[in-house]
């Protein structure tokens, strides 16, 4: 145990005569595989595992886990687990994030709160801002996932992969049904279940009728027996 504390107190003054800044080095532990660019800052809680490469001015943590990732220049990683996958130049990642294995996040793009990538390739600037899982999937740039969003690709037997071009927008609480794709430019509505291709600028809406029946709560209520 003393050897292991010994080796981590030696990379981390490694990282700091090389210029990557850490607020309080007692609390940040970097494997000796890694590498970290100069300017980048590592907070409290950080850990840095395996072959992980982090890039020139980045900031990692708080309480954040790489292993065996690539993060380019200029990336935000904030209170996220990310694994055996590529973070491209510029990223928002977090907080509370899951990268699984195998996975391409595009240049400028924005992962958010409760957002889970597994095995999947994201075009530069795709955002995704909170409680959504995209999984074996291949999605184009400058699109736009809402709130809620799944790709249903494992129906408990198979793995399926979900094709999305270019500059999409995926309404709130959509669930996508593979193998399915969606061309570039369409725009899929929200709460839709899309099971059949979308052609590229086309509107998808699969869900139903709203239906208004006026007074029936405060008969049911009444009908119980409750105010």
């Amino acid at each position: 145990m003393k050897e292991y504390s010994a080796a981590l107190a030696a990379k981390r003054e490694q990282l700091l005569q090389a210029g990557v800044e850490m607020m309080d080095p007692s609390a940040v532990y970097v494997e000796e595989g890694v590498t970290v660019g100069a300017g980048t800052l590592l907070l409290p809680g950080t850990i840095l595992r395996g072959n992980t490469v982090v890039g020139a001015n980045c900031e990692i943590g708080p309480n954040t886990m790489l292993t065996d990732c690539t993060v380019e220049e200029g990336c935000t990683v904030n209170a996220s687990q990310c694994e055996e996958s590529v973070i491209r130049k510029g990223c928002q990642i977090g907080p509370y994030t899951h990268i699984r294995p195998h996975c391409d996040v595009g240049e400028g793009s924005k992962i958010g709160a409760f957002v889970q990538l597994k095995n999947c390739n994201l075009g530069a600037g795709t955002k995704m801002a909170h409680l959504t899982y995209v999984g074996d999937s291949d999605v184009g740039e400058g699109c736009n996932f809402g709130c809620g969003t799944v790709t249903c690709n494992y129906d408990g037997f198979k793995k399926f992969r979900t094709t999305i071009g270019n500059h999409v927008f995926v309404g709130c609480n959509t669930n996508f049904v593979p193998p399915v794709s969606v061309g570039d430019g369409a725009y899929i509505a929200a709460a839709t279940t899309v099971t059949q291709d979308v052609p590229a600028d086309a509107m998808v809406i699969g869900r139903t009728r709203q239906q208004v029946k006026e007074g029936w709560a405060a008969a049911n209520r009444e009908k119980k027996g409750k105010k």
